[in-house]
C-alpha cells in the first residue's frame, strides 16, 4: 500500500504539474471539480513542501515529460515510480520502501513492485544478468553501473532520459538525481543495462555497498 500511494503521488504530481497552466488559462470554465483538483493540488504542494521535495518533483517530472514519447510503458512506469522515492533516506543493505535502500537494493525493489521482474541483489551481480548496451542507445528505466568501490560495477542507479539518473548513493544521502556526466561519474562509469523479460533472480547474493 506504501508503494502504491508513493506511485500515485508521483503520478497525481506529473498531471497537476501539467494541467496547471491550463487552469490558469482558462478561469471562467471553474467547477466544483476543478475546485476540488485545485485543494488536491494544494494538499499535495504542502506535503511535497514539508519535505523539500517540490523543485525535486517538478525537475523529475520535466525530464521524464521530455523522454515520454521515446520510451516504452514499462520504462515509464519504473521512471515514475523511482521519482516518488525522492528523498528517501540511503540505508546500508536496506531493502524496504519505508526504511530506505542501498543502491543495489533499490533497483531490485523498484523493478520487482512496479514490473514484477526478479533481479539479483547486488549491484555486481544485476551487472551480469541484464543485457549490456552502448551508453548512446540509454533509454529511461536502463541501469547505469559505476566503480565507487575500487572495483567495477560497485554501484547502479536508473537512467532517466536528458544524461541524469536516479539513485541511492551512499550513508547519509538520500535518493536524488544526478548528472552522470559531471566529472566524478563520468570517470566512475562502468557502462549500461538494460533489463529484459529473461531476467532471473540470483541463487545467492550478496547487498552491494556504497
Amino acid at each position: 500500500m506504501f508503494l502504491l500511494h508513493v506511485i500515485l503521488r508521483a503520478s497525481l504530481c506529473t498531471a497537476f504539474l501539467a494541467a496547471g497552466s491550463l487552469v490558469q488559462a482558462a478561469p471562467d470554465v471553474a467547477s466544483k471539480g476543478a475546485t476540488a483538483n485545485a485543494n488536491a493540488v494544494d494538499d499535495l504542494d504542502k506535503l511535497l513542501l514539508a519535505r523539500g521535495l517540490i523543485e525535486k518533483v517538478q525537475q523529475a517530472g520535466n525530464v521524464a515529460a521530455s523522454q515520454v514519447s521515446n520510451v516504452t510503458s514499462a520504462a515509464g512506469e519504473i521512471v515514475v515510480s523511482a521519482m516518488g522515492f525522492l528523498g528517501l533516506p540511503y540505508k546500508r543493505g536496506g531493502n524496504s520502501f519505508e526504511t530506505g535502500f542501498d543502491c543495489s537494493g533499490f533497483v531490485k525493489a523498484l523493478y520487482a513492485q512496479t514490473l514484477g521482474k526478479v533481479l539479483p541483489r547486488s549491484a555486481a551481480e544485476q551487472a551480469a544478468q541484464t543485457t549490456k548496451i552502448e551508453s548512446t542507445d540509454l533509454q529511461p528505466g536502463d541501469l547505469v553501473f559505476f566503480n565507487t568501490m575500487r572495483r567495477a560495477f560497485s554501484h547502479v542507479g536508473i537512467y532517466v532520459g536528458d544524461g541524469k539518473f536516479i539513485h541511492s548513493p551512499k550513508p547519509g544521502a538520500e535518493v536524488r538525481i544526478e548528472d552522470m556526466h559531471t566529472k566524478y561519474w563520468d570517470k566512475r562509469y562502468n557502462g549500461a543495462r538494460r533489463v529484459e523479460q529473461s531476467a532471473e533472480p540470483a541463487t545467492r547474493s550478496t547487498p552491494s555497498v556504497n
